[in-house]
């Protein structure tokens, strides 16, 4: 947990300090990622004990709670840009009053998903495609997990405004906490212990939501005892600031519509990839999953941009500000192509740990030679991304993913994969292509400058 202080770097300008400081902040949130992509792959395999469908139906709830988590983000977004900037103004009473009207807007917008997700159930998985066999797990689950997704929402606002505020460790130390209690209320509410027989995907179910109200209750905490910057006071008055409301989606819905942009891409994606053939298929679920894990860095170090870089332009130092977002990016890449290199390297050995098809273990290792090689164009297109949402810049990163999406990864992959009948690798190559040109379009933004100028009130 660090105090921001941005007109200190003003004086004594220090590389070493400045990574010091990207550090404290990135680590923890590396490392809480981290564990959300081992917690999903614990429930993965608890839901896979069950039955097969479990997996589907746990699926099919995500896929919907992706779309909802893209109209948190907007909140999340604009919160943190308003946040970090008024810290950097020294404005903590405008930072704490923009805190308190995020979780009125949020809470509000969530009741209201979570009443259409109660009464709209059944239409919207089946609409998804889920059959009789995959709704009988996938109903029960996403009642329990969808309808309550008030805590979905106020654990990630709450998140984003500690970390805005250059707190990093209590979100991490709140996700680690929930994750080990999610574990264990999986092993207990799916199968039962002793007298009690277990709930199955019923429990799974509990498990997370109730992970997720622990994660609230300790943010909230953090909050209301406000050893650093920001300190809530939850019991004072809470009145509507339509003005203040206003700022913060103008800043994140552009942030949201680019999350929604992303989701249904990414549908129309997965489509393409399906129509290549089982192989095809499995190949592309095992490449992703690995490459998952090389996102991670990239999305610590773009929070730490966002941060700083808000800070910095409150405290009227844009110059730092950019040199910050460059630094950020610099040790992002430096650590992204050392993933890269593994992932190049030890391709043959990562597809063996997924499967014995030698077919698909071949596809697994082009794909991930392929992924190697772009991995520091994705650390620019994350980073810098990020970099600029946090100078309230959120346009340009929606316009370039409806580019990057739909212009090229959708439209070239079919292109490569279908009329140059270059299957799964014409879809990576796609992949690829589209990571470039964002990495291009959103560094000469941020370098050529006019994100320092956007006025955030």
């Amino acid at each position: 947990m660090i105090e921001l202080n941005p007109r200190k770097i003003l004086y004594k300008p220090s590389y070493l300090n400045e990574i010091k400081s990207i550090l404290i902040l990135a680590i923890p949130v590396i490392i809480e990622n981290i564990l959300q992509v081992l917690l999903g792959t614990t429930d993965t395999l608890f839901a896979g004990k069950l039955h097969p469908n479990a997996i589907a139906g746990i699926g099919a709830t995500n896929l919907i709670n992706n779309i909802y988590i893209a109209f948190f983000t907007a909140i999340g977004v604009g919160t943190t840009a308003i946040v970090s900037r008024n810290i950097g103004l020294k404005n903590k009473e405008k930072a704490i009053e923009t805190v308190k009207q995020a979780i009125i807007l949020t809470t509000g917008i969530s009741l209201i998903i979570g009443l259409i997700s109660f009464l709209f159930a059944k239409p919207i998985l089946i609409t998804l495609g889920a059959t009789s066999d995959i709704l009988e797990y996938a109903l029960p689950y996403f009642i329990v997990v969808a309808v309550p997704c008030i805590f979905l929402s106020l654990s990630l606002i709450l998140s984003s405004s500690l970390r805005a505020a250059g707190n990093t460790k209590t979100p991490m130390i709140a996700s680690i906490v929930a994750n080990v209690i999610n574990i264990i209320l999986n092993y207990i509410l799916i199968f039962g212990i002793f007298d009690f027989k277990g709930l199955g995907i019923i429990g799974a179910g509990l498990a997370t939501t109730i992970s997720r109200v622990i994660t609230v209750s300790i943010l909230l905490f953090s909050l209301c005892k406000g050893k650093t910057t920001l300190k809530l006071k939850l019991f004072d008055k809470w009145i509507i600031d339509k003005g203040l409301i206003l700022s913060i989606s103008k800043i994140g819905v552009p942030a949201g519509i680019e999350k929604l942009i992303m989701r249904f891409g990414q549908l129309a994606y997965g489509s393409l990839i399906i129509s290549l053939g089982t192989s095809s298929y499995v190949a592309h679920n095992i490449a992703g999953t690995i490459e998952s894990y090389s996102y991670l860095p990239a999305m610590g170090f773009g929070v730490a941009a966002t941060t700083l870089i808000g800070s910095q332009l409150g405290a009227d130092n844009p110059k730092f500000a950019k040199r910050y977002g460059l630094l950020c990016n610099l040790l992002s890449t430096i650590v992204m192509i050392i993933i890269g290199s593994i992932f190049f390297i030890a391709a043959p050995s990562l597809a063996k740990m997924f499967t014995d098809d030698l077919e698909v273990q071949n596809l697994v290792v082009t794909v991930l030679r392929i992924i190697a090689i772009f991995q520091p164009f994705l650390s620019i297109t994350l980073v810098i991304s990020s970099a600029l949402q946090g100078a309230g810049d959120t346009k340009l990163p929606m316009y370039s993913t409806l580019i990057g999406i739909w212009g090229i990864r959708v439209l070239f992959g079919y292109i490569f994969a279908v009329k140059f009948n270059l299957g799964l690798v014409g879809i990576w190559l796609a992949y690829s292509l589209d990571i470039v040109v964002r990495s291009i379009i959103l560094l000469s933004r941020f370098l050529k400058g006019k994100w320092d100028e956007i006025k955030i009130s």
